[in-house]
This record gives structure tokens, sequence and C-alpha cells, in this order.
């Protein structure tokens, strides 16, 4: 067994995955994806050695949530009771919720 990427951070490299992340202001923001208003929430905990990102469709049953660990070998994805996919494909996707007016 080797040593390699964790499959559960999908098929982004760690920088890629980074830069998601840091795209997502911190606190609560609104924003677009798919067509429809969401809510989106990133809090960092351990001195940034953690993320929480949770995203909540308005007045729909959508969500998204994921925990990213900042580790020595790269950011690591842990999607919460969801495909990793799903998490990397709304990180891809929102935009600013002016944008989407």
């Amino acid at each position: 067994m080797t040593d390699g990427p964790d499959p559960a951070a999908g098929p982004e490299e760690p920088d890629d995955l980074a830069a998601l992340v840091e795209r997502v202001p911190s606190g609560w923001t609104e924003v677009a994806y798919a067509g429809l208003r969401w809510g989106l929430s990133r809090t960092d905990r351990a001195r940034g050695g953690t993320t929480s990102i949770y995203a909540e469709e308005l007045g729909g049953p959508g969500f998204v949530s994921a925990n990213v660990w900042r580790t020595q070998g790269g950011d690591l994805l842990r999607p919460c009771e969801m495909p990793a996919q799903r998490v990397l494909d709304f990180l891809r996707g929102w935009t600013p919720a002016e944008d989407a007016r």
C-alpha cells in the first residue's frame, strides 16, 4: 500500500482545494448556485487548522456540508454524509448573490 492523495479529497490537488476554500468568505454570506439562492457559512477553527463549510438552499431542502483539515501533507476534504464531488461542485460553482441578479 502506498501513500498517495486522499480519495475523499476527490480529483483536486491540495492547492486547488485550498484556493476553493479560501474563496469562501468568513462568516455567513448569501450566494447563488444552480440558479438558486443559498446561505454559505465558513468557520475557521484551531487557528486555521480546520475550516467548516456549510451551505443551505434558502427556502429549499438543499445543503452542502464539509470540513477541511489543513495538514502538513496538504488540505484534506472531509464531506459530511455526502459525496466529496457534491461539495467540490458547489465550491467551484457558487457566485456572489449580486452576480445572480
